[in-house]
């Protein structure tokens, strides 16, 4: 049944009266759409339409539409009040009060709405509307709006009843800090009241202060006494409230005041400043809401239990290392509860990793070093870490991670994992360390010796609704009319969390016939194991979505989605849909990378299924992936014409294996071959008639006369193809080729002639550095992706450029490109990066979004003025070399989020950035601006790096930049000062570098929370940094350069500081709190040339480097004696320290490096150093003695040279492990000397005892 309803389209403060439930229709355009007509439809038309709206409360007609609302009552009776929100742009004009238009409005159906989403709110408001609306309540809620905290702000003088509403109890309930303002009047609202108790309802609820809900009162202009005793103006309040309300609402609303009123908050007082307290409440608020985010994990539910039973075995507090395992069936959620673990846990160690698929791992060749690489790297925070061998792996783990109380998260360890050749022994590491191990296999860990064992078991039958629930229905509940089917699903499922994941995600959106038939199916499996119930998924595929699964399965994990989409398009497989319907059904994860990932659990199901197809013999199989299978096939030359894919990678081998034309013969059906590190030989011309997919890698030896037909993709990276190879005739012939890759071939010298292969989409030839001459690619009407990075094509011969209309990708730079044969690039372009100058048809290309310009040489790209009007353009960079000029007139595109300008000294001035308002990054290096007009309008910039700018004079509009979290100004020789920083609360990293006239900087009290690097250098007008002190809390790095500095700011408050770099403070002469910084580990002090002593260091017990360089006037260092972790220690041109603390407590020290230390003596404490591997001792003069240094067992470089006062080195000879010795020629002699009378001394000693046992047998022999 339908009848007319009436939408009046309101101003602020109107009411829309309405019953039954609304049906809307795209009317107008709204505000929040910016006038784009298309856009506002087709988001409305991505909506529900139809909406249940309770009584008395007030919606935003914005969220009305963007977020549907699902809330009926009996009565069907709505009351919308449009409003006003932080949100909108603009007044709109459309529409005022008494402008009728007609929709339809109709009764409920029977199928449900989704609800509202929950956790909308992150913080309540609550506040006496007249009391401080106005003023300090609408400054707080702005305030917050503007940092991106989802705020509630209450309506209290609109609401209408006696009650609070529903929507209030449930942003009350949801939000995670409640913030009452109380003032003066706040008691006479009943409202405000009533919040109150419903906040200290929620709070006790949630375990009070333990809880995720967190209560922060603020007394505005109001003694909290008052508040807490119901005194003053509360008192009278409560007089009121006596005669209306009954008792018992008036002890919860005492309790509440009392409760509240005894909590922590702030106590606004008439002569304080809104600003400062806004700022300490915002730094309150961003903290409890900021979440440990080094791994995220999704779909929590259900695992508190497992996560605090793991917690408890890691007993953080006892002082003996341990390894915890958890250890269950695939899917069982072993990885989440390791991650959550992880998460929760990690701030109690010094250093953590969390190191997945090392399973997998150690499959791969050196697999153990690699595993040791990735937990160096993952522990020391390193890029890359160059461990060649498994005892230089744990070697390096001794020295570098074994002092740190350290947690090691291994994720998938099998049964031949064997930890003391990966770490050596559990015994060198901290007492305080934990490793947690997941295992599907209980053994791993019974050979490690734990008894710390968690097995998770099945999930309860709430949570298992809830996660299946989640991809059923994106609900935590069903509807009523599947709640039954449900519940029969659960039971099948049996509380494997994998399997409800993705028999959920398979019935997401289907009719309740259609769960009746997959439940049918699932009953008629005779288990439940997880195969078995994910089989129910795979079944469910279509052929091409089967082969695609079973690929991925056995050969493509890991692997880029690229080169596997072309081979399935050529197999009419229908990649695009059948990978959609994988990755929405959870069988398939591609990453933002493009690589491929599936659980190890459905890669097994995959695995098992190609297995079945032939149980017995492999060879009959549609998929070998397994070397031995592989090569078993291979060498017996017998079945094989099952196979369609065919893996083999010989990299483990020794010597290379090599492969003839006889070993795939039979392989008719053959459709992807994938070999590595072989040799390929012999006549290839008659077999592998249905090949795809050809990639070779690091073969040294290829065939000539490859005839592949059916050929779509080559690949022949890091081959050595020769300039004679004859191969490339063969593959001209393959007319349905298209991608060729060439990735590092060194060996090509000349561009492989591709012109007959026209049907090519893809080509890559990247790094082949001795490649030379033209590339034709005339009449290539498909080709997408053209990729030269760093090959030196001279030319490219194109017929008609603008025939390429399907290019998407251009990439050039350094490719050495000189000419074009046509001028024009095709429109369909979406990323180009040239070194070409010049772009004449660039404003046609309307579809670019990625435009680079690198090393442009002398004439520069011109810019043209219509730039703008690349509306899809996102990312533009320009490299140009010196000198050049560059024009850019008129404004940039708006849509840019990354504008990067390198070595354009001649650019002048930047115009248009003010409407860059979706701008993210801005990055100018050796440029000529002396300004940077419209800084201020970008509004979401992160990043602003300006270097090299010498001209630049202003950095206007800086200070705007609230969203800041990288800030870098170098060598800017004339800038004067920088804004106020004071609004840059986000700002993480801050370089201030080589800017001769800046004088001050102010605001840096606005970071304590956030600023974790500082590196302020060369600034020689620079007097005083304000706020320094107050980034106690938060720095972790601090790099100082000032060189008119003669005493630093106190240091010792800060807490965290984990490197100090003070370098070329010449009139330095104390470093202040030095002794305090307990979390110092690596201390750089450098050109301090009139500093004579250091405080004592002795508390530095974390400190891993100490490098002291120049320090001319330096006499002499203490507090050795607390450096437990120092590792190396540099003591470089200290030419007034006569002698060094005794050095023997230094455990741990790796390297000693003295050079050029004139009146140092001797170095005491050397023969204690047993871990020392270094020692450079090089032109110290007065170096008179030295210890003997027999007993540095790990010794392996030695260097003593230049100290002409030494007269004798001991020891040398007894160092076995030395590799590197460099002593002055008089040592060498003398020590070779020494050797040589040793050696004679046990001849003569062996010759002695020899001619005794002879004269003894002779006196035996002739007594008898």
């Amino acid at each position: 049944m339908m009848w007319k309803g009436k939408l009046f389209l309101l101003r602020k403060g109107s009411e829309l009266h309405c019953r039954g439930r609304i049906s809307v229709s795209l009317l107008t355009c709204p505000w929040w759409c910016h006038g784009d007509v298309e856009y506002a439809s087709r988001l409305f038309n991505s909506l529900p339409h139809q909406f249940d709206i309770v009584d008395n409360v007030p919606i935003n007609l914005a969220q009305l539409m963007i977020s549907p609302v699902h809330c009926t009552t009996a009565q069907g009776f709505a009351s919308v009040c449009v409003k006003d929100t932080a949100h909108r742009k603009k007044e709109t004009e459309a529409g005022t009060s008494g402008e009728i238009l007609n929709f339809p409005v109709m009764r409920s159906s029977s199928m449900p709405d989704p609800p509202l989403t929950t956790g909308e709110y992150e913080v309540f408001l609550s506040f006496r509307g007249p009391d401080v609306r106005q003023t300090f309540a609408d400054c707080l809620y702005h305030f917050l709006i503007h940092s991106k905290i989802r705020t509630f702000r209450d309506e209290e003088e609109l609401r209408k009843g006696e009650e609070i509403a529903p929507s209030l109890v449930q942003a009350i309930s949801e939000s995670k800090i409640l913030i009452p303002i109380f003032s003066q009047n706040y008691a006479s609202s009943k409202w405000c009241l009533q919040e109150l108790a419903k906040m200290v309802e929620c709070w006790k609820k949630q375990g009070k202060g333990g809880g995720r809900t967190t209560i922060l009162p603020i007394f505005y202009l109001v003694d909290p006494r008052d508040v807490r005793h119901q005194e003053g103006a509360y008192e009278e309040a409560f007089r009121r409230h006596s005669l209306k309300q009954d008792q018992q609402t008036i002890k919860q609303w005492k309790e509440a005041l009392l409760e509240v009123g005894k909590m922590k908050g702030w106590h606004v007082a008439g002569s304080d400043g809104h600003g400062a307290i806004l700022e300490q409440i915002f730094v309150k608020v961003d903290s409890l809401l900021r979440t440990n985010y080094t791994l995220l994990t999704d779909e929590l539910v259900g695992i508190d239990v497992h996560v605090n039973k793991v917690v408890q075995l890691l007993n953080l507090d006892a002082a003996s290392e341990m390894i915890v395992g958890i250890h269950g069936m695939g899917g069982i959620g072993k990885t989440t509860i390791a991650k959550t673990v992880f998460n929760k846990v990690c701030t109690h160690f010094d250093r953590c990793c969390f190191i997945e698929d090392v399973r997998e791992t150690l499959l791969k060749a050196d697999g153990v070093v690699v595993l040791q690489n990735k937990i160096i790297s993952g522990v020391l925070r390193y890029d890359h870490c160059n461990v060649n061998n498994a005892s230089e792996g744990i070697h390096m783990m001794v020295d570098r991670i074994c002092k740190h109380r350290v947690l090691i998260v291994l994720d998938d360890v099998d049964a031949k994992f064997e930890f003391d050749k990966i770490f050596g022994k559990l015994g060198n590491f901290s007492s305080k360390s934990r490793f947690i191990i997941t295992t599907r296999d209980k053994r791993a860990l019974e050979l490690l010796q734990t008894d710390k064992l968690h097995e998770p078991g099945g999930m309860s039958h709430d949570h298992s609704l809830q996660l299946f629930s989640k991809h059923a229905f994106k609900m935590d509940n069903p509807p009523n009319e599947y709640t039954a089917l449900a519940e029969k699903f659960l039971k099948v499922a049996a509380g494997l969390p994998l399997a409800l994941k993705v028999v959920g995600s398979l019935l997401f959106r289907t009719d309740t016939n259609f769960w009746r038939a997959k439940l049918k199916e699932l009953k008629e499996v005779p288990t439940v194991e997880v195969q078995q119930i994910l089989r129910i998924s795979y079944n469910e595929l279509t052929p091409n979505e089967k082969q695609i699964f079973l690929d991925i399965a056995c050969v493509f994990i890991g692997d880029y989605k690229e080169v596997p989409f072309y081979m399935w398009s050529s197999c009419d497989f229908n990649p695009e849909i059948g990978m959609r319907t994988l990755v929405n059904r959870s069988l398939v994860r591609i990453d933002e990378e493009g690589q491929f990932g599936m659980h190890d659990h459905l890669r097994d199901l995959g695995r098992a299924i190609v297995n079945e197809e032939d149980v017995q013999n492999p060879c009959k199989r549609s998929r070998i992936w397994s070397n031995e299978n592989a090569l078993d096939m291979l060498a017996n030359r017998e079945g094989g014409d099952q196979v369609e894919v065919l893996r083999v990678d010989m990299r483990k081998n020794e010597a290379r294996h090599e492969f003839t034309e006889k070993e795939f013969k039979n392989l008719s059906r053959l459709r992807y071959l994938e070999v590595s590190y072989g040799r390929l030989s012999g006549d290839f011309k008659e077999v592998l008639p249905s090949l795809c997919c050809l990639r070779l890698h690091s073969c040294d030896s290829i065939p000539t006369d490859l005839h592949l037909k059916k050929l779509v993709i080559l690949d022949l990276s890091f081959c050595p193809i020769k300039e004679g190879w004859r191969g490339w005739q063969g593959i001209q012939k393959a007319k349905k080729l298209k991608v060729v890759i060439l990735l590092e071939c060194h060996e090509i010298r000349r561009v492989p002639d591709l012109s007959p292969c026209t049907s090519l989409e893809l080509i890559k030839l990247l790094s082949c550095y001795k490649m030379k001459g033209d590339l034709h690619i005339a009449g290539f009407k498909n080709l997408r992706v053209l990729s030269l990075r760093s090959t030196q094509i001279a030319k490219i011969i194109t017929g008609d450029m603008e025939m390429l209309e399907n290019l998407l990708e251009f990439s050039a730079e350094d490719a050495g490109l000189t000419e074009w044969e046509a001028p024009l690039l095709p429109t369909s372009l979406k990323q180009l990066s040239l070194s070409s100058p010049s772009v004449p048809n660039l404003m046609q290309l309307v579809e670019l979004e990625e435009l680079k310009f690198e090393w442009c040489g002398e004439a520069g790209p011109e810019i043209p003025a219509e730039i703008w009007r690349l509306s899809k353009l996102r990312t533009l960079e320009i490299s140009s070399a010196s000198p050049v000029f560059v024009t850019m007139e008129g404004s940039l595109p708006s849509s840019l989020t990354s504008l990067q300008i390198h070595f354009c000294v001649a650019l002048e001035k930047l115009p248009g950035l003010a409407n860059l308002t979706n701008l993210t990054e801005l990055r100018l290096v050796k440029v000529g601006v002396s300004e940077i007009c419209g800084l201020g309008e970008l509004r979401v910039l992160t990043t602003l790096e300006v270097r090299n700018a010498p001209r630049l004079s202003s950095l206007d509009g800086l200070e705007n930049l609230v969203l800041l979290m990288k800030l870098t100004v170098s060598n800017c020789g004339v800038l004067p000062k920088l804004p106020d920083l004071v609004k840059l609360i986000k700002l993480q990293a801050l370089e201030i570098q080589e800017c001769q006239l800046l004088l001050e900087m102010q605001g840096m009290m606005a970071m304590k929370e956030s600023l974790s690097h500082l590196d302020i250098g060369r600034c020689p007008s620079l007097d005083c940094i304000e706020g320094f002190e107050s980034l106690a809390s938060s720095l972790e790095t601090l790099s100082c350069q000032v060189g008119n500095l003669v005493t630093t700011p106190d240091l010792s408050g800060l807490l965290n500081l984990k490197r100090l770099e003070i370098l070329t403070c010449r009139q330095l002469i104390q470093i202040v709190g030095l002794d305090g910084l307990e979390s110092l580990e690596v201390l750089f002090i450098k050109t301090c040339s009139s500093i004579r002593e250091l405080p004592s260091l002795s508390r530095l017990k974390n400190l891993q480097r100490l490098q002291l360089t120049l320090c001319t006037k330096l006499t002499h260092i203490t507090g050795f004696e607390g450096l437990q972790s120092l590792q190396e220690l540099f003591v470089y041109h200290c030419w007034s320290i006569a002698e060094l603390p005794d050095l023997s407590s230094l455990h741990d020290l790796w390297g000693l490096y003295i050079f050029r230390c004139n009146k140092l003596t001797e170095v005491k404490g050397l023969r204690g150093l047993e871990s020392l591997g270094n020692l450079s001792i090089t032109d110290c003069r007065s170096m008179k003695d030295l210890e003997d240094l027999s007993k540095l067992s790990n010794l392996r470089e030695l260097r003593i040279t230049g100290c002409r006062m030494l007269t004798e080195v001991k020891g040398v000879e007894r160092l076995v492990l030395l590799r590197v010795l460099k002593l002055d020629l008089r040592f060498r002699v003398r020590s070779l000397l020494k050797s040589v009378a040793r050696y004679v001394t046990r001849l003569i000693t062996r010759f002695l005892g020899l001619l005794l046992i002879l004269v003894l047998v002779l006196f035996i022999f002739n007594s008898q």
